[in-house]
């Protein structure tokens, strides 16, 4: 008889159970994960009734993997760009619901006579919705589209990230030696660093490698390749003291900026789904069905401060970013669930043996209530919100009305935010890569050449020479980086930070000498740091004048080059049209329906293509939209782009018609005379101080400004807030 190895065995019973289950959750319309734990249960020994998993030790390895991969493909799936794009304020409402959430269920445990440690990681299982719930519950009940909708995906993006957070700071605090707001700042000083500087380093290199090897990138290899990196992050997560889900989001999160991210995510999705389902199955053999039969008082209370607890918080947070009182209930009663992260910090705590075991069955029993409890919110929150209005004092809506319309007409945005924007990420970035340089070639570098050179005596300093000529672009970045060109495009925006420049220069040059300090104390001691420090500045200095910009302009070339390059790519497949070889004489042609021409508004059976024409209509493009093989009702709009292929003589001679028809119509239309004038602004002028908006001149005088010349500066296409002043000369045209 062959020996089959336990992790084989067990391997076998996890997927034969899991799939059984699943597939009768499936048919039941239920989540698949409660499937998942429920199988996990069934094979575990608390269930004797079926074959029992026996190595418990693989099982754990396995569902560790399975971590490791499920915030991978969540990675994936996210972009630091898609962070931005989610709006302030689904951003603000998931933070201020996380923060109120932990807070809330560690003061509940601690009231139930819990220790701090057990408290804390509820308030973290507590405080995180569950995504797959919610999108079914959406799909199901038909809401797609609806505005708060939109808020609540945005919630649930922001929730993962801080979920994936939550990760790597319970386990610190909880293995530290006591929870305070030291540890807390130290460990997520730490943990931002580290995200941080992997951001530069990443975007920096990933994508120049990926492009090293596109053309050898099979799907096979792609694989390889992909996950590959995934556990090399992982590797040097660990190393730097986080969890190793931390390295694979980050991972995943960077190729995720790259023209390769979706073709990875594809290709991870299976493997992703496998040791997802191990990881879910091995957790759920946690359940002990004696903890929940034992404390069912229990179960009540932590369903009760879920769905209250999350809907006041998401209907808080809603209305202080400016939401309206129906869409903040409605958002606050879509997300009072928790779900899938809500188990794996759980897991977390139960592996890492910090945590009791009752809380574990206390998560799953929870997010089963909640499961069922969540379509019967969202479906009666309109309601609900109706109730909630009449219940209200008029005073006390009038007050919310008026916060929500300042929001709506804060239409210019504050000094702080401008200069955030203009320098923030700007020196935060460089700061970033100077320390870490810093640390790195103090651990390193120093070493490594003590091996190469041991009879040298000036290692230290000839170390700290070094590292000061790497750093040089980014300390010049640092004190003399531009901001954005897409900002000091807008004239408005300069002429606001412009008296500022000088306070914001001191400040940086402050900021790069501590920074330099900081590196000169790795490599000297402190008896000579201050004439080291002098020696240095100066040193840098020249550096950074005959050198600093060009590297770091290239530097910060391909940063952004890099940064979006998926987005380049995909706007160029999107207007690019590919030439396919034909086995025939034929060739593919674009034509662009004009705004006045005289198929606008006609089908394709009216037009008859293929009779007038001899060519065939392969698709048409509209906007980001691709109709292929149109019908002949298709009804042509201007600006669509008919993709139509034929031989070379039939698409001159359809494209010839085309302008002919363009001739004919441009030539029918009589062309208006337009002429450019200027003037001079007088002192005594009633536009003086004005902007072009007050003046009132284009409505009084007909005219457009298209330019002002204000002494060695030139205001190309001016804003209606651009203000006139005495001297300028004033370019308008008009009819």
């Amino acid at each position: 008889m062959i020996h089959l190895p336990p992790l084989i065995y067990d391997l076998g019973i996890i997927l034969v159970v899991g799939a059984l289950v699943t597939l009768l959750f499936k048919k039941l319309r239920q989540p698949v994960v409660l499937g998942y734990l429920v199988a996990g249960f069934l094979v575990s020994q608390h269930f004797p009734y079926l074959p029992t998993i026996q190595d418990k030790a693989s099982l754990s390895t396995w569902a560790e993997i399975g971590v490791i991969f499920l915030l991978f493909g969540l990675g994936l799936e996210f972009s630091f760009k898609k962070l931005v794009k989610v709006g302030g304020s689904a951003g603000f409402t998931a933070v201020f619901e996380v923060i109120f959430m932990v807070g809330l269920g560690y003061m509940v445990g601690r009231l139930i006579g819990w220790n701090s440690i057990d408290s804390l990681f509820m308030g973290g299982v507590l405080s995180i919705s569950s995504t797959t719930i919610i999108v079914r519950a959406f799909q199901e009940l038909n809401m797609k589209g609806q505005r708060f909708v939109e808020l609540v995906f945005g919630i649930l993006i922001v929730e993962d990230i801080v979920a994936v957070l939550l990760l790597v700071l319970l386990p610190s605090l909880a293995l530290s030696e006591g929870l305070n707001m030291g540890t807390l700042a130290s460990v997520t000083f730490r943990m931002v660093f580290f995200i941080l500087l992997w951001f530069v380093v990443g975007i920096f290199l990933l994508p120049a490698f990926l492009r090293k090897i596109r053309n050898l990138m099979e799907e096979e290899i792609t694989l390889i390749v992909s996950i590959a990196l995934c556990f090399m992050m992982v590797a040097i997560s660990s190393l730097a003291g986080f969890s190793p889900a931390l390295g694979a989001f980050v991972m995943g999160s960077l190729l995720a900026e790259t023209p390769e991210g979706h073709r990875v995510e594809k290709l991870i999705n299976p493997v992703k789904n496998l040791f997802a389902a191990v990881f879910f199955v091995s957790v759920g053999t946690m359940i002990d069905p004696k903890i929940i039969v034992e404390k069912p008082g229990l179960i009540l209370l932590l369903t009760a401060v879920t769905i209250f607890g999350k809907f006041i918080s998401t209907y808080l947070g809603a209305l202080l970013s400016g939401q309206s009182r129906k869409i903040s209930m409605q958002s606050g009663m879509s997300l009072a669930q928790i779900g899938e992260f809500s188990f794996i910090i759980a897991s977390l705590g139960m592996t890492l043996k910090v945590t009791s075991d009752f809380i574990y069955p206390l998560a799953v029993a929870v997010s089963a209530v909640t499961t069922f409890t969540t379509p019967y919110l969202i479906k009666s929150s309109s309601w609900c919100s109706e109730r909630v209005d009449q219940i209200l004092p008029d005073r006390f809506k009038k007050v919310l009305d008026n916060y929500k319309s300042t929001f709506e007409r804060q239409g210019s945005r504050t000094v702080a935010s401008l200069l955030v924007e203009a320098y923030g990420m700007k020196v935060i970035l460089n700061s970033v890569v100077i320390v870490a340089l810093a640390f790195g070639f103090k651990l390193y570098a120093t070493e490594f050449l003590r091996m190469i050179l041991p009879d040298f005596r000036h290692i230290q300093g000839f170390t700290l020479g070094l590292c000061m000529v790497v750093s040089v672009p980014f300390f010049w970045g640092l004190v003399k980086g531009r901001p954005a060109k897409k900002l000091t495009q807008d004239l408005d925006v300069m002429a606001r930070l412009r008296r500022l420049i000088p306070v914001v220069t001191v400040v940086r040059v402050l900021l790069a000498i501590i920074l330099l300090s900081v590196m000169v104390a790795q490599f000297v001691s402190l008896k000579v740091a201050s004439g080291a420090l002098f020696g240095a500045i100066l040193v840098m200095g020249v550096l950074a004048y005959r050198y600093g910009e060009v590297f770091y302009k290239f530097f910060e070339g391909e940063f952004l080059s890099n940064l979006t390059e998926r987005e380049r790519e995909e706007i160029s497949k999107r207007d690019e049209i590919t030439q396919l070889a034909l086995p025939w004489d034929a060739s593919i042609s674009v034509i662009e329906v004009a705004i006045d021409s005289n198929w606008a508004g006609k089908t394709l059976r009216d037009l008859k293509f293929k009779e007038n024409y001899s060519v065939t209509i392969a698709s048409i493009i509209r906007g980001s939209r691709r109709f292929f093989a149109p019908s002949g009702n298709f009804l042509l709009w201007p600006y669509d782009k008919i993709v139509c292929f034929g031989s070379d003589s039939e698409l001159q001679d359809l494209n010839h018609k085309v302008e002919q028809e363009r001739a004919s119509l441009s030539s029918e239309a009589e062309a208006p005379k337009y002429r450019m004038g200027s003037f001079v602004v007088q002192a005594d002028d009633i536009y003086v101080g004005k902007t072009i908006r007050e003046s009132g001149i284009r409505e009084s005088q007909k005219i457009l400004v298209v330019c002002i010349e204000r002494g060695p500066t030139r205001i190309l296409g001016p804003s209606a807030g651009t203000s006139m002043q005495a001297g300028d000369l004033v370019w308008f045209v008009s009819e």
